[in-house]
């Protein structure tokens, strides 16, 4: 990309275009925003929107995800980027952009201010680090690795696994809208159809909202093993 010599340029059309979908239906009453960009004003003002949302969180998290550029046309390499926080989504179309946003680099490698969660992150951070990205080694979470549906016999879940069983049914059709084959090849290119922009935000929020949900789940029970296993604890109850 244009401006830092370590970034791999794809040889996709580049365009800087931005498109939001507001009130994007999830499970309940629930609805999702997300912005598809890749102008690098668009990206800082995101990111600086999804830093104010989850500063009032503790723990806060950001879900992360990438989609990858079509094998058939290599070498492949990070197409789309989403993150998000609560019911906000930055869909960030790297092949697209003609230059870097100017926080994006310091954004993925943040160290306290919150910690990055995502499924089988590992590909991810890969095909990242080819487009000139890295999230930070030491904050990151990989869902998939931490936790397991009980009632399924795989030996990694999925994320439709994850999310239909900890947030809600409704995520079990996550993907209907898409082709997996066929529109998973359309994520290098510009602009995003809206029926991925869609899947995009839907798949960053499942990711969040899953690992918040688990993670407080996870903190509960760690603090009762440490009350029960205090000695004292019980003479609260006492008559």
């Amino acid at each position: 990309m244009a401006e830092e010599s370590s970034a791999k340029r794809h040889h996709g059309e580049t365009s800087d275009k931005s498109r939001t979908l507001k009130g994007v239906e999830l499970h309940g009453k629930e609805t999702l925003e997300i912005v598809c960009t890749s102008v690098p004003d668009k990206v800082d003002e995101m990111m600086s929107r999804l830093r104010m949302m989850g500063g009032g969180l503790y723990p806060s998290f950001i879900g992360v995800d990438v989609e990858y550029t079509s094998e058939d046309e290599p070498p492949q390499m990070a197409a789309v980027l989403h993150l998000c926080v609560e019911e906000l989504c930055l869909v960030y179309q790297i092949t697209a952009a003609t230059k870097w946003p100017k926080r994006l680099k310091q954004f993925l490698q943040e160290e306290k201010l919150y910690t990055f969660a995502g499924f089988s992150i590992e590909g991810d951070k890969k095909m990242l680090n080819k487009s000139g990205l890295d999230i930070n080694p030491n904050n990151f979470i990989d869902m998939q690795r931490k936790w397991k549906v009980p009632t399924t016999n795989k030996f990694y879940d999925s994320l439709v696994d994850v999310a239909a069983k900890v947030i809600h049914p409704f995520y079990k059709g996550m993907k209907q809208n898409i082709n997996k084959e066929e529109d998973h090849k359309l994520c290098g290119t510009s602009p995003l159809p809206d029926n991925l922009i869609e899947y995009a935000g839907k798949d960053a929020y499942a990711t969040y909202k899953s690992w918040k949900i688990i993670n407080n789940i996870m903190t509960g029970w760690d603090i009762s093993q440490e009350q029960e296993a205090d000695p004292y604890y019980h003479c609260n109850f006492a008559g």
